[in-house]
């Protein structure tokens, strides 16, 4: 598991994880979710971004992507 755009670029394997409280936030449910091949471009260019993912992000994930292949 990584937070790092440069190390998830070269990952083989790919997994979103998320957190949400439920019972009425007295407890955390944690979920993990395989992605495909364009919401791991997105989840990079998201790393790298922020919230607000924009077109640079975007290529800049796609560069991290191929240079790691």
């Amino acid at each position: 598991m990584t937070h790092a755009p440069q190390v998830a670029a070269r990952a083989g394997r790919h997994l979103l994880i998320a957190k949400d409280a439920v019972d009425g936030g007295t407890r955390v449910a944690t979920r993990v979710t395989p992605i495909d091949e364009a919401h791991r471009r997105e989840e990079i260019a998201r790393m790298l971004a922020g919230s607000v993912i924009t077109d640079e992000a975007r290529a800049a994930a796609e560069r991290l992507i191929a240079g790691a292949g």
